[in-house]
């Protein structure tokens, strides 16, 4: 295989004139001459490099030009390097048969496809065994390459040895398959392609097949197993330029191609596809080699902070509604999407071949399952297959039929009418979206009773599914620029969709039992399948998303079949889908008025259960670890106390009812202990029994009594709460001003994330203050170690023993690329929200310090705080606050609130944390 040509050599390297520049040195300086070669042949390199990059910047798309012009200038060192050896340093006049050598370019400098600073993969092959010539000059060409500070992976072996060692290693025989002459002995180059080709290929091509892709999946996994994760991997990513590197190697290795655009001549891709393949590749390329000389490294992952950087250099601006990153990213997921369906028909005609090719042995040599007819199509192994290339052509409304049946029939939809479904996508109109049977066949599907999730993937890879619903066409691989989304929305989507077929089939409900409970009782299952579908349809058009997907609904259900009364509870809840998730995990439930107004907005238990099970898949489908115990027990404790109002109304139990059914529960908890609730519970006001649950209530009064009976002024009790996912940490301690501040300061130094914190004064004058902590990866702190540390770190903070805020200063974000982020802080205040407290809500940029520097500017307002909650959003928290001022009142006046937030807004700033980094 030959490399591409390349525009304007010269420009990049003269071979020529560095050829006779080192010959001068050489002749006026012999062996001393070698630093001043050394330093010709670098400058030679960077004066390349330049130029290379230099083009790239001119034109940034240009991923296959400028990765074969670093090949083109590695090759033409590689050759002057040679003659340089072999003509100056060691030269051999009528060289024997074994002083022959030739020099291969292998990998992807074989395919001559180098980034800026790839690996210089080569192969010194030599005839039989290694003359010492050979031996002197590989090695001395080795030292000048290590001496220009290239990274060099090479090999040194007989064509025997190649031969044989190319059976045995997966990695070697995919080597030698794009290995190119790049100088030396053509003859030697030639006797190993013949014997490769004729002793390593023939006859291995199905294991080859099956062990590529094996490797790659092995790759997928090791990778993410997603075309989806937030920061890719360009070249091993799912998706990547792996994936298309492994198709190529297969075609080459089954059929003998010299080159990707030959694929298309052996019937395993077609033109379209061919264009997609180097669109897609050549996309690719340039986004790496960007990657690399902005890094000027080797790097390959396009982490958030290249993501921004990448996409200024390759000229995407802003939009309305998205920015250039975001429109960068969605550019990138489009190609590693098209990457993923030409894998499967790629690899779908290959087994076909295969399955032709195959000997059929024994009893049923000669019996074979004949296909049957469903509907006008072919049912084949277990795959639905169109009866011919113009089945779609003929009646557009097919491109939805062919999917709804395969979901309802558990079939897979063959590769070539997948094929066929992409090509003719564009057949969809306005008339097919209005068609009657074409909406209740999509409908169908969406709430199919099987496997709706993996027949929308099919249809979305289509391209049927974004033409169908122009909406979801427009959402389509759209990134969201920050670390808690991990999926484009449409994967997003499609995964939410999937969540709920399963909650519906009860396959989670060890994870979700209130929702799997609660979906036989809905009145509509299809209104709330496509309340999933729109949940998120308008993200990407400036505005609120939910307001203006509110709109897309109206418009679309009455099209999709679904009645007023449906189209009115999607819209609603398209309208609401983030209002009980902010409740759960950003208000206090155990304040009265948090459940009236969310009941408030809720009006009736069909939009609350429909509701519960949206915000439910719609937290768990954002990506991995995002859904945990303690989210679920917050919604589940929302969702009783709203069912309960919705029943009872204004007729449930008021204050001193609740407090004392309260008092009784825990009671029976503590048994034989059961005098505590009179005697140390009187010392707690009735605000503290309605806050706490009973269970950490019966824990309090034992903690307090047994501290009391040793005469303990600083208690601290650490444990496991499984229920809340979390560990408990129940402090008392004498109360004095700043003391939570203190006390959040003490927790995170012990490396602990505080979730949710309530703080109680008793009328003894001790505080009773009960904190939710977890560890970095969300989980409970469960080691005795891990409980010893923040016991630790709270007597450190409450007895002074340890300078909090230098020490908080210096502890690393949470999520180590965060700074690729503009997180402004925001404050807000609320009055509305409770009877009794203000809530103010920040929002910042996450670090350990945060919590404890926003306490510390509450106390030094001289504000009480009655309990925090504490949501963390990737690399932003929102930190909720209830609380007083001194005399137990509400902060209403304007002025007052203008001078607390601006103390919040510098706590929480990036340059409050640079000060005290630099202190």
């Amino acid at each position: 295989m030959s490399p591409r040509r390349v525009l304007g050599q010269r420009a990049i390297i003269d071979r020529r004139l560095l050829a006779e520049a080192i010959a001068a040195l050489h002749k006026a300086g012999g062996e001393g001459a070698r630093p001043d070669i050394v330093k010709a042949l670098r400058d030679a390199l960077d004066t390349g490099r330049t130029e290379l990059a230099r083009r790239l910047s001119e034109a940034p798309s240009a991923g296959h030009e400028v990765t074969a012009g670093f090949s083109f200038l590695m090759d033409q060192l590689l050759r002057v390097i040679y003659d340089h050896v072999t003509t100056h340093l060691y030269p051999a006049a009528g060289r024997t048969q074994g002083e022959r050598l030739a020099i291969l370019a292998v990998g992807g400098y074989g395919r001559a496809e180098m980034a800026p600073h790839s690996d210089v993969d080569v192969a010194f092959i030599t005839p039989g065994k290694r003359a010492p010539w050979c031996e002197q000059v590989i090695e001395t060409m080795l030292y000048l390459l290590w001496d220009l500070g290239l990274k060099v992976g090479h090999s040194s072996r007989t064509v025997a040895d190649t031969v044989r060692m190319a059976k045995e290693d997966l990695s070697i025989r995919t080597a030698l398959l794009e290995g190119r002459l790049v100088w030396g002995e053509q003859a030697l180059y030639e006797e190993l392609r013949s014997r490769f080709w004729n002793e390593v290929v023939k006859g291995s091509e199905r294991q080859f097949l099956t062990l590529k892709l094996a490797e790659r999946d092995a790759r997928h996994k090791r990778m993410g197993d997603s075309r989806y994760v937030v920061e890719p991997n360009v070249k091993e990513g799912k998706g990547g330029l792996r994936d298309l590197q492994t198709l190529y190697w297969i075609g080459k290795y089954v059929h003998r191609v010299g080159a990707a655009a030959e694929l298309v001549d052996v019937g395993l891709l077609t033109a379209n596809e061919y264009r997609s393949f180097r669109r897609a590749e050549g996309f690719l390329l340039a986004a790496r080699c960007h990657m690399h000389l902005i890094t000027d490294r080797a790097e390959d992952r396009l982490t958030f902070d290249l993501q921004r950087a990448v996409a200024e250099r390759m000229h995407f601006a802003d939009r309305p509604g998205k920015s250039a990153v975001e429109r960068f990213m969605q550019y990138y997921f489009l190609q590693v999407k098209r990457v993923g369906s030409l894998t499967g028909v790629f690899l779908s005609h290959l087994d076909e071949e295969f399955a032709k090719k195959r000997p059929r042995t024994g009893f049923f040599a000669g019996w074979t399952q004949r296909p049957r007819m469903f509907k006008g199509y072919t049912v084949d192994g277990g795959r639905l297959r169109a009866p011919g290339d113009d089945w779609f052509r003929a009646d557009p409304v097919r491109l939805i039929e062919v999917f709804q049946l395969a979901e309802a029939e558990g079939l897979e939809v063959h590769p070539e009418t997948m094929r066929q479904a992409g090509r003719d996508a564009k057949l969809i109109d306005g008339k097919v979206r209005r068609d009657k049977r074409a909406n209740a066949l999509f409908l169908d599907l969406l709430a199919g009773r099987k496997d709706p999730e993996t027949a929308l993937r099919w249809m979305n890879e289509t391209g049927v599914f974004g033409r169908f619903v122009p909406d979801f066409g427009r959402v389509n691989a759209q990134m969201q620029f920050d670390m808690y989304h991990h999926y484009t929305v449409d994967e997003h989507t499609i995964r939410a969709i999937g969540l709920l077929s399963q909650i519906e089939r009860g396959l989670l409900q060890a994870d979700h039992p209130r929702a799997t409970r609660e979906f036989p009782k809905l009145a509509s299952r299809r209104a709330l399948y496509v309340a999933v579908l729109l949940h998120d349809i308008a993200k990407g058009r400036g505005g609120d998303h939910s307001v203006l997907g509110a709109d897309v609904a109206h418009r679309l259900c009455p099209r999709f079949g679904l009645d007023d009364k449906e189209t009115g509870l999607v819209a609603w809840l398209v309208l609401q889908h983030l209002l009980m998730s902010r409740t759960a995990q950003k208000r206090d439930l155990t304040d009265p008025k948090t459940i009236e107004d969310f009941a408030g907005e809720v009006q009736s238990l069909e939009r609350l259960r429909n509701l519960a099970i949206l915000t439910a898949v719609d937290i768990r489908a954002v990506g991995p670890g995002t859904w945990n115990s303690w989210k679920g027990q917050l919604l589940g404790e929302l969702y009783d106390a709203t069912q309960e109002r919705l029943r009872l109304g204004h007729k449930g139990h008021g204050r001193k009812g609740r407090v004392t059914a309260k008092k009784d529960a825990v009671a029976q908890l503590l048994g034989a202990s059961d005098h505590l609730v009179n005697s140390v519970g009187a010392l707690l006001g009735d605000a503290y029994w309605i806050a706490e649950p009973e269970d950490i209530i019966a824990s309090n009064l034992v903690q307090y009594d047994a501290a009391e009976a040793i005469g303990d002024a600083l208690s601290i009790h650490c444990e496991v709460d499984e229920t809340r996912g979390a560990t408990r940490v129940s402090v008392i301690a004498a109360d004095h001003p700043g003391l939570f501040y203190r006390m959040a300061g003490g927790i995170h130094l012990a490396g602990a994330n505080i979730i949710d914190a309530r703080i109680h004064t008793a009328r003894s004058g001790f505080a009773v203050d009960n904190f939710l902590v977890q560890d970095q990866n969300g989980q409970p702190f469960r080691e005795e170690a891990q409980m010893a540390r923040i016991d630790k770190g709270i007597r450190d903070a409450l007895l002074a023993q340890v300078e909090l805020v230098p020490k908080l200063a210096a502890r690393p974000l949470a999520h180590s690329r965060a700074k690729a982020f503009d997180v402004a802080p925001r404050v807000g205040f609320d009055n509305d929200a409770s009877n009794h407290f203000t809530v103010i809500e920040v929002t910042a940029r996450d670090r350990p310090a945060l919590l404890n520097r926003l306490a510390h500017a509450l106390y030094k307002a001289n504000l009480i705080v009655h309990s925090a909650h504490i949501t963390a959003y990737g690399e932003a928290a929102a930190d909720t606050f209830y609380v007083t001022d001194l005399t137990a009142s509400k902060i209403k006046a304007p002025e007052r609130q203008a001078e607390i937030e601006a103390a919040l807004l510098a706590a929480a700033s990036d340059q409050r944390q640079r000060q005290l980094e630099q202190a």
